[in-house]
């Protein structure tokens, strides 16, 4: 009896330090379109899963979300900020062109003023934004896109989360 009471307690004990430790660990949110969501590829090549892997190489507990859709506008990843950025994330990763709202009919301006929208709305619940534009654009003109011309390779999204590895702290 004493021994099954003492295996519960260790049972609960390490429950509670791995919930702990899971809520103690940043919590990162890729936001974007195609070049996030990792189009043309499997999952693990997509450079918010690559980047989770190296942070995890290096021992971090740091969760990164993979919250791309493939042709999704600036308006779009605007509405759906309340859903895609949960509650405790600490840092968002934005990657927003303006290539989907050109063929959608969004306007400069409009794609400006709903940028500016995401990253008021992300500032205000007090969440880092890094910006992933000039990293993707660098791959891009590498040549590291696929025959589209416009979505990154596997390696190029493996230069993108390079690039970012450090900025997560």
């Amino acid at each position: 009896m004493r021994l099954s009471k003492a295996i519960v307690a260790v049972q609960i004990a390490i429950v509670s330090f791995c919930v702990s430790a899971g809520a103690a660990s940043a919590q990162v949110v890729a936001l974007g379109a195609s070049n996030t969501a990792g189009y043309g590829l499997s999952s693990s090549q997509s450079w918010p899963a690559q980047l989770q892997a190296m942070l995890q190489a290096r021992g971090s507990t740091t969760r990164v979300i993979n919250a791309g859709i493939s042709g999704d506008t600036s308006a779009g990843i605007l509405s759906r900020i309340g859903s895609d950025v949960p509650e405790g994330t600490r840092i968002v990763i934005l990657s927003v062109f303006s290539y989907n709202d050109n063929r959608k009919g969004i306007t400069p301006a409009e794609h400006q003023a709903n940028v500016a929208g995401i990253e008021r709305q992300l500032r205000s619940r007090g969440i880092r934004i890094i910006n992933a534009n000039g990293l993707i654009q660098s791959a891009e003109k590498a040549g590291m896109v696929q025959a589209d011309r416009l979505h990154l390779t596997a390696e190029g999204c493996r230069r993108v989360a390079m690039g970012l590895v450090e900025s997560i702290r």
